[in-house]
Parts: C-alpha cells; structure tokens; sequence
C-alpha cells in the first residue's frame, strides 16, 4: 500500500509550519542572506496549508490579517527572494508558489496537484529528473531547470 502524502492526512499542520520557518531561519544564516520580517511572513503564509497561493492571495492576507499596506511588488519581491533560496517552489500552471519541502539540497520540483482540492504533493524523484536530462541531451537540448505538474485526484477527492 502506498504511504499517503502528509497533506493528504490529518496531522498537526502548525508544525509544519513552524519546522518549515525554523528550516528556513537555519538555511538563510548558513547561506549568509537575510530573512527579513516579511519575508518570513510570506514563507509562513505559503507554508499555512499545502494548497498553492498566489501572490495575490498573500497581498490580501497581509491587509487583511496583518494591516500591512504592502505592493504587489513588495509581495513578488519576497517571493523571488523565497524562489532563490529554494524555500518555495512555482507552480506555473497555477501562477502561485508552495513550500519546498526539502530545501536543504538542489532538487527538480515534481508534482502531483489535486483538481478539486487543489493541494499539491511535492515528489522528489531524481529517476524522473534524469529522464528528462537524458532524453533532453538525445536530442541536443540543455535542461537549466525543470517542473513537472501532474494533474489528478489525491485520496482524499477520489475516496469522496
């Protein structure tokens, strides 16, 4: 039987933000860059559930929840920085961004995204990004970066 995804089961999520943060805290100061007030705050909105979210919903969380006047560009600022140091990862088919789940190490962003409820299970195959390296090279093409998004039904909206 295959294990379930962690977003796909009931578990104590404050945790997984908390360990996500504490994650983050750890990898800006070995890296040597700054993870500033906001900055925190969006991984930490990002991290709220294991459901992508726009730069637009972040916006509007700020205003509404922590009486932030911040921009657009403020917004996508703190995103790219989150981007660069591997804390999130795009979700282009979506335009919104979710917690990298393994950001200690370079990786390629696999996922599995559920079409009712929208969460997104990050995998971490390497066979899958080696695939796609090899038949890239077959044809005379240099892969800079990858995301694959598979689109289906988790557990939980196929058992529903």
């Amino acid at each position: 039987m295959p294990k379930t995804p962690l977003a796909n089961r009931p578990h104590d999520h404050s945790h997984c933000v908390h360990s996500a943060l504490a994650e983050a805290d750890a990898l800006c100061a070995r890296q040597g860059v700054r993870l500033t007030a906001l900055r925190r705050r969006v991984l930490e909105l990002v991290w709220q559930s294991h459901k992508p979210l726009g730069a637009y919903d972040i916006l509007a969380v700020l205003s509404e929840q922590d009486g932030r006047r911040a921009a657009p560009p403020t917004v996508y600022r703190a995103l790219d920085f989150l981007l660069e140091n591997s804390l999130v990862h795009r979700i282009a088919s979506l335009n919104a961004f979710i917690g990298c789940s393994h950001p200690e190490h370079a990786h390629q962003g696999q996922f599995l995204i559920c079409r009712e409820c929208h969460v997104a299970i990050e995998l971490e195959q390497s066979s899958i990004s080696d695939a796609i390296v090899a038949s890239a090279k077959d044809v005379g093409f240099s892969v800079e970066a990858q995301t694959v998004e598979v689109v289906g039904l988790c557990s939980n909206c196929r058992s529903a």
